[in-house]
């Protein structure tokens, strides 16, 4: 008992709040944004693009940056000539309709999201989770052709900070055990098969959770012969986490914004 009672002294509590609580933002590095004010549409941005997702109009004078294929690399904010680009601390991304990452206006605005939903999410997730499936939430990992890096952050979910398992929410081994697929890479041509296999093999109702800008749009692979154009040309997709890789944050706010499309 007493060496029970020094190991808690010793090793404090490090698990997380979130979602109940907010996170402190400070040290992410999030999506670009662009200040129409400063921007002078000169193009380099567009030009330096690795993944081809800065977009400028010269007709409407508008630039803008589609997230889903933006791989938050900060290329644009340190090449801006004009300072017009800035690497935001937003990383709470996931949608539902890819199209709402595609985006033409210069400025996103900044999601303000009030602390009731923040208890929404986690103070009742499990009773949601239990009313949807009527037991804990059961995710099969899939790899359709990633460099790892989004396979990487999925596995931090379970690290003692994150720590996923207090949500109800647990990893599985088979897709036949699955009600969601969280689905990393490009979907290659070699993985293609596999993946509506492990789709086919889930059992309704289940939901599919496109993982970085790789599994949403291609990323910076996105065009090429031996890939498709983000997982959603193969399965159809009920929400996208931008990112290249997104933080585990990211990813379980996705996961949660996920239960209910159901």
């Amino acid at each position: 008992m007493f060496e029970m009672l020094k190991k808690i002294a010793k090793y404090p509590r490090v698990t997380g709040n979130y979602p109940k609580e907010p996170l402190d933002k400070s040290g992410f590095v999030g999506r670009p944004e662009i200040n129409p004010d400063k921007c002078s549409l000169c193009g380099e941005c567009e030009r330096r693009c690795p993944s081809s997702a800065v977009v400028l109009n010269n007709t409407e004078k508008t630039a803008g940056i589609n997230i889903d294929e933006c791989i938050f690399c900060g290329l644009c904010e340190e090449i801006c000539p004009e300072d017009a680009v800035k690497m935001s601390h937003e990383i709470e991304l996931a949608v539902k309709n890819r199209e709402e990452l595609r985006v033409s206006p210069l400025v996103i605005e900044e999601r303000d999201i009030p602390s009731e939903d923040y208890e929404v999410l986690c103070g009742r997730v499990k009773d949601k989770i239990m009313k949807k499936f009527g037991r804990s939430l059961q995710i099969r990992e899939v790899d359709a052709g990633s460099c790892n890096g989004c396979d990487y952050e999925i596995n931090a979910l379970n690290n003692p900070l994150n720590d996923v398992d207090r949500l109800g929410i647990h990893f599985v081994a088979s897709p036949r055990h699955a009600d969601m697929l969280l689905v990393t890479g490009t979907a290659s041509r070699n993985m293609e098969l596999a993946l509506v296999k492990t789709y086919n093999a889930a059992p309704d109702p289940k939901l599919v959770v496109a993982v970085g800008a790789c599994a949403c749009s291609g990323g910076i692979f996105r065009d090429n012969y031996a890939v498709r154009n983000g997982i959603d040309c193969i399965v159809p997709v009920d929400v996208y986490i931008p990112g290249c890789p997104p933080r585990p944050p990211a990813i379980l706010y996705g996961i949660l914004k996920a239960i209910d499309r159901i």
